[in-house]
């Protein structure tokens, strides 16, 4: 099966130049649907599921391929080989944001600009690095997961999408992470929290650009100003928007500052 049937590939829009994005941790393309739109007049947008998310093809799932984030930096890698693009911009939040900086390093060719929103290269604190969580803590976090999957995307959903006075928000990320099969879920997860792609940014020769919130749970903005300071020449904004997902929560903020990068 190819890259694009098993990613659950759409492709609109009528720009000569592609725009393609990728979706973070328990979430799939739709949690694109309120930015990709906008920017259907001047690029080619390509939204695809992570294989084990959304419709995407789960037979295609293999454990040992995605231990790690570089299983999926392949199969982003493919995706665009096989739909016969070339300098895209790439969008990626969360986790794809760090997929997107192994893509880049394995094929340079194929990417003019990187979107990175809210990226973090590591989430466990390390000495002066401040990831925003302890070992221990991932650990607990992963440990619950495999116990109660439904009881942890109940928990922390919400605590992810923050915005409380919107409740609807972490309903939609909760139902999201509820729909994932949940043994794919703690691989992603494990594969997620315990990656460590610090070394990775300084090899980024991409132009980048990172979206940070100005409150976030998941990814500090100490996280924020340490990819802006690992990668050369990028440009760190800050955000009004709180919580981890601004692509919901605030989709007229990223998209008026991706139009300003691109």
């Amino acid at each position: 099966m190819s890259a694009v049937q098993r990613n659950n590939v759409h492709v609109q829009g009528a720009g000569t130049q592609a725009m393609v994005f990728a979706h973070g941790f328990g979430c799939d393309q739709a949690m694109w649907r309120h930015v990709a739109p906008a920017f259907e007049s001047d690029f080619q947008t390509v939204l695809f599921d992570a294989v084990g998310a959304g419709r995407s093809d789960l037979s295609a799932y293999d454990a040992v391929k995605y231990a790690d984030l570089a299983g999926y930096a392949d199969d982003l890698v493919e995706i665009v080989q096989e739909l016969g693009l070339t300098q895209i911009v790439f969008v990626g939040h969360s986790v794809s944001a760090m997929v997107g900086v192994l893509a880049s390093l394995k094929a340079p060719e194929l990417f003019s600009k990187l979107i990175l929103v809210g990226p973090s290269p590591r989430y466990i604190d390390d000495g002066d690095y401040v990831g925003g969580f302890g070992a221990a803590q991932i650990e607990e976090l992963l440990e619950f997961l495999a116990d109660n999957p439904m009881g942890w995307s109940q928990a922390m959903a919400p605590a992810i999408m923050g915005n409380p006075d919107r409740p609807e928000l972490g309903e939609e990320l909760t139902d999201s992470f509820c729909r994932t099969d949940p043994v794919i879920a703690e691989d992603f997860a494990r594969a997620t929290f315990t990656s460590d792609n610090r070394a990775d940014l300084d090899r980024v020769t991409i132009p980048t650009l990172i979206l940070q919130c100005s409150d976030d749970i998941i990814a500090p903005l100490e996280v924020g100003q340490y990819v802006h300071a690992h990668i050369a020449g990028s440009q760190l904004v800050v955000l009004e928007a709180t919580g981890h997902c601004p692509n919901l929560s605030a989709p007229a903020e990223v998209t008026a500052a991706i139009r300003a990068y691109v």
